[in-house]
């Protein structure tokens, strides 16, 4: 961590692997500027800030205000949302972004968890696909709703 002189006020400069999470304040950005960096609505913001996905500093004019990382969070955030993992699932066991290193072997077993959670979803879902066509190949199928309504 380095302390950096800007204009008489010490800011501290995390770096990108450091555990310290600070605001720092000329690159700090408000949820417009945020919305416009990661291309997601006000509203998807303060939805995973409501959450807990997201954190931000409240101003005195009660403005947002986002550290520079939200973005690579919120990047890792849509990447694990478009691989099939929930919200529920990243809040409580995706690795973070803290130590990538470190992080990898558990990234790859949540991966690996969630292939085979596919897996099954695919093999239910061919069983599904497998009773409907035998359904459907019955001979004198018909609509099961109005068959129940004949024989009442």
């Amino acid at each position: 961590m380095e302390i950096s002189r800007n204009e008489g006020s010490d800011i501290i400069d995390p770096g990108v692997h450091s555990k310290v999470k600070v605001f720092i304040a000329p690159t700090a950005m408000q949820i417009g500027e945020l919305a416009a960096a990661t291309g997601l609505t006000r509203d998807t913001l303060r939805f995973y800030e409501k959450r807990g996905l997201l954190l931000s500093r409240r101003l005195a004019n009660g403005y947002r205000d986002y550290p520079p990382e939200a973005v690579q969070w919120l990047c890792y955030l849509r990447a694990a949302q478009a691989l099939g993992f929930t919200l529920a699932e990243i809040e409580t066991g995706l690795p973070l972004l803290d130590d990538p290193a470190a992080a990898a072997p558990l990234l790859r077993d949540a991966l690996l968890r969630k292939l085979d959670d596919i897996d099954a979803r695919i093999a239910g879902l061919s069983a599904l696909r497998a009773d409907l066509t035998r359904e459907l190949a019955q001979p004198g199928f018909g609509c099961p709703v109005l068959e129940e309504q004949a024989a009442a």
